[in-house]
């Protein structure tokens, strides 16, 4: 008999990486129901819409669907309390599903352990000492960190999405997590292209000095996307779009110069065009894992990266892109400038490289480490 399958998550309630791997994970587990705090259709992913999704109790309330920061003293509660009744629970973590309690086995997929207890002043950014977020967390780190530290240890597996992550888990929890990179989605990648019209005449051709530059990032403190803006308002020869929403939005959009436009909700097509007709993706962030230089990369169109994090392990110097050594408006400017005075790596190359992250080979190797996991628990 094929065992029961389930897929857990924190929160779909956005559009990132981590959503799309769980897509992925639906897609090679199509009979798993889905298990998540709160799940708001118009915000993510229309994919999902098709899928068995059970959600929290708090997934009534509109408000923390919107943005489920402002439900941070409810959620460790709340998760304690979505037991899922499964053989093998595949648990997409970056905070809360490792914690889900299940009848079976769980496997962790983690996209970095809980950053507002491990690396809170990326998940504040600027909120100063007298920002509620920020004397709300504090208070509850305490009792956060215990009950997260206690949740790990229900696992019987840990899958860590990046080198970075790997490190981090073994530093956090004591375990030492095998690594297994998450894919880019072939929804990025292949199909046709649609323009976005509101950019007609804007944006340009790919391939050459003249189309936009591109970021695609959640518009939050920590990615490092009013650095990349700054460096453009001094660059007004080059367009930069930026294509993504977060609680930034307005800050960045007021901040931005004529030559910076700000999108956001594409469809598959339109991000398809984004990327296709780009000069380069630009990447700032000190990320998890740097998956937005794959989905760039199935175009044939390279990264300009900061050499941190997750993009160690997706950008080679060279053959898919270049680094740039800190996300400081200046050095991101000057990291442009050699890369428009240089010869542009082969689109080929990285072509290649990106498929070296294929959802097949994820799919595989995940089915092969579940398969593994039953048999060393199966009396």
């Amino acid at each position: 008999m094929s065992p029961r399958i389930a897929i857990a998550h924190d929160y779909l309630t956005q559009r990132g990486g981590a959503e799309r791997v769980v897509l992925s994970l639906a897609k090679a587990f199509p009979e798993a129901e889905i298990h998540t705090l709160f799940y708001e259709p118009e915000q993510t992913y229309p994919e999902f819409r098709e899928m068995r999704i059970r959600t929290s109790g708090l997934n009534r309330l509109g408000a923390f669907r919107r943005d489920p920061r402002i439900a941070l003293p409810l959620l460790a509660a709340a998760s304690s309390r979505m037991e899922i009744d499964a053989d093998v629970v595949i648990a997409s973590s970056s905070g809360w599903a490792h914690a889900f309690p299940t009848t079976g086995r769980k496997t962790v997929y983690c996209h970095s352990p809980a950053r507002w207890l491990y690396l809170p002043d990326d998940y504040l950014g600027e909120a100063g000492p007298l920002d509620p977020k920020r004397i709300a967390l504090k208070a509850l780190t305490p009792f956060l960190t215990r009950w997260d530290q206690r949740a790990a240890r229900t696992a019987d597996l840990y899958l860590a999405n990046s080198s970075v992550v790997r490190e981090r888990i073994q530093r956090v929890y004591g375990i030492a997590a095998p690594t297994l990179f998450p894919p880019f989605s072939p929804a990025v990648a292949e199909g046709e292209q649609e323009p976005i019209g509101e950019l007609a005449g804007w944006a340009g051709e790919d391939g050459t000095e003249g189309g936009h530059y591109l970021v695609v990032s959640r518009l939050q403190p920590y990615k490092h996307v009013d650095s990349v803006i700054e460096a453009f308002a001094e660059m007004p020869d080059r367009r930069l779009l930026v294509i993504g929403r977060g609680p930034e939005k307005q800050r960045l959009r007021d901040m931005a110069p004529a030559n910076v436009r700000l999108v956001e909700g594409l469809s598959d097509a339109q991000m398809r065009w984004a990327y296709g007709h780009a000069t380069a993706l630009i990447a700032a962030s000190h990320e998890d894992f740097g998956l937005t230089p794959l989905e760039a990369g199935a175009h044939g169109v390279p990264t300009i990266a900061l050499r941190a994090g997750g993009y160690l392990d997706t950008v080679m110097e060279g053959v898919s892109g270049a680094f740039f050594d800190s996300p400081d408006p200046s050095t991101i400017r000057r990291s442009i400038d050699h890369h428009s005075r240089g010869v542009f790596p082969d689109p080929h190359a990285i072509l290649a490289r990106a498929e070296q992250f294929s959802e097949e080979r994820f799919h595989a190797e995940l089915r092969t480490l579940i398969d593994d996991l039953r048999r060393s628990t199966t009396p």
